[in-house]
Parts: structure tokens; sequence; C-alpha cells
């Protein structure tokens, strides 16, 4: 039996992949998870403020003076200097595939920096990218072409794989990732988790929500998943947000995924639960006959069903009917 797949043209152990956090951000860290099994790793990611602070261009860039004092202080301890030596020890001291990953949302000078992070031997890069659409005198288009600008300029000065980590906050999740292909990405992570505000109703204050996902959070990427993998078949799948067991993974690969990234479970119960995932998907495998990841990637994709257009409906009168 194995778990082998291949993602962004990396060949991996197995599809459990540690997604960019404080996980990920030390060679001992990431040695740890290597030992405990896991595919490959994101390392925490740099932001696009601090490598324009770094340059001396940050002034400006911000609408909030303490915004700005953060990421100055921030930048002192976690430089892109920093960043580029991570990339190298951690490809000297271990084999795990690693992938840098890049936290923007302009299409401007730091996607040089990008050539900086494949020089210093990273297998790939993701980049996390996001942009609320705030101005009601633009159309859903023009927010969606800065994702092309951006792909673009980064494919421009660099030759290794790129994903590109998104919400599903878009009018047609289909065609923007269709067109994101054609401009060279060859991964996308499904979905990003944002900071959500909540409001603390005695304090008078704006909170910030529960940090971690939970399992039920699996749903808006399964569905995506299912429907990107037969739509746009050349586009490697990461599925992300909600992975919490060997089962979720299981999901995730049965409606298309190549892989699974993984996080608010290890922090909540620790990094041992990466060889009970893998085990799970083992055990499954063998219960169902699987001698390979491949034999039942996307089989439950939207192509692969006898009914697909239950990936479509976003509202069920059988299922609320039963409620009533």
């Amino acid at each position: 039996m194995s778990l082998k797949t291949e993602y962004l043209g990396i060949k991996l152990e197995n599809p459990l992949i540690v997604s960019s956090s404080g996980l990920t951000d030390s060679v001992g860290k990431i040695k740890k998870l290597e030992e405990l099994g896991a595919g490959a790793v994101v390392l925490k990611s740099l932001f696009e403020e601090q490598i324009y602070y770094e340059a001396g261009l940050l002034s400006g860039i911000q609408d909030y003076p303490e915004a700005e004092d953060y990421i100055k202080a921030y930048s002192r301890n976690n430089s892109s200097e920093n960043y580029l030596r991570l990339i190298e020890d951690t490809k000297r001291e271990t084999s795990i595939p690693v992938i840098a990953s890049i936290n923007c949302i302009t299409a401007t000078e730091w996607v040089n920096f990008a050539r900086d992070i494949e020089k210093a031997g990273a297998d790939a890069l993701e980049l996390n990218v996001f942009f609320l659409s705030l101005d009601k005198n633009k159309a859903a288009a023009d927010y969606e072409n800065l994702y092309n600008e951006i792909i673009l300029r980064v494919r421009n000065v660099t030759g290794f794989p790129v994903s590109v980590k998104i919400g599903y906050h878009f009018t047609n999740i289909v065609s923007l990732i269709n067109n994101l292909y054609y401009r060279g990405v060859k991964g996308i992570v499904m979905f990003n988790r944002f900071f959500e505000p909540d409001i603390d109703i005695d304090k008078m204050e704006v909170v910030p929500s529960p940090v971690f996902s939970n399992e039920t959070d699996i749903r808006q990427s399964l569905r995506w998943t299912a429907i990107i993998s037969d739509k746009v078949k050349q586009v490697d799948i990461a599925a992300s947000t909600g992975i919490h067991d060997g089962k979720a993974i299981i999901k995730q690969i049965l409606a298309g995924a190549k892989v699974a990234q993984v996080c608010s479970e290890l922090y909540q119960k620790g990094l041992g639960r990466i060889p009970v995932m893998l085990k799970e998907i083992e055990t499954w495998m063998d219960r169902k006959g699987y001698g390979s990841i491949e034999e039942f990637r996307g089989k439950m994709n939207y192509g692969n069903i006898y009914d697909p257009v239950i990936y479509e409906r976003a509202q069920f009168m059988k299922y609320f009917s039963e409620h009533s």
C-alpha cells in the first residue's frame, strides 16, 4: 500500500501537508514534522509589508500609523534574510519538500523577492492572496484582475511551481481558477481561513472570533474541490480548512484533491495526530482494497458521480422540509 502522491510536480510520501503557521517557522520544528511523517511543509508566511519595510519602502503604504509600527516591530524579529536562511537550512538538514509562503495584496516591487526564495532552494511558492471588495465603484472583475497581475509578475521572475491560496468569495470561482492556470499557476489551495470579527456586547468592542477551524468547516472546500477538480483538471488542488482527521483527508482526495493541508488539529491536539491521521487513511484503503492514492482520487468529484447536481444545489428543499 502506498500513500505517495504528487503536488505541484513535487513527489510526496503522503498527502498530508502541514500548512503555513508557527508550526513551520524553524528547522527544529520542521525536523519533528518530518519524523512524524508529514508529506511536506508550507513555511510560515512572510508578509509583503515585511519585504517593503526592509527595502525602506513601507512609509506611506499603511493607512494607520499603529499598523506601520506593528509591522516594523514584527519585521525586526522576522526578517526576509532570516526567511531565506530558514529555507536554506531546512533544505540542507531535512529531505522534506519545502513550500515557501508570501502573504501579498499588490503586484509591485516585492515580487522580485520571489526570485530570492527560489534561489534559496524552496521547492515551490504559495501565494496567500486576498482583497476585501470595499470599493462600490469597482466591478468584481477589477479585484480578480489583481490576482492575475500578481501571478504574471511572479511567473516573470521565477521558474519554480507557484500555487495560490484563495478564499471562496468570488462571483465565478471556476473562471478565476481557470484564468490563474493559464497565467502559470500550478496549484490552488482552497480555502484560506481569514480573521473574522465578533462583537463583545459587554465591553462594546470588536474582537476576533475563534482562530481555529472545526470539522464542519470542510463543507465549503469539499464542494469546490469536487467541482474544480473536474472543471479545471490541470490544476493541483490542496484542500485546506476543516481537516481534523484521516477521514477528512480521504474525503478531499475522493473529491479530487492532490493533498490536504492541516493546521488547527495539530495546534489543538498535538503533532502526534500526524501518524494517527496517516494510519486512518491506510486502514480505510486496506478495507476498500486500494493500493494507492491515485486509485481513488477524484472518484467522487463532479464529473464522476451519477448526480453531480448535488454539488450545485445551495438550497435543498428535500432536506429543509424534514425539519419543518
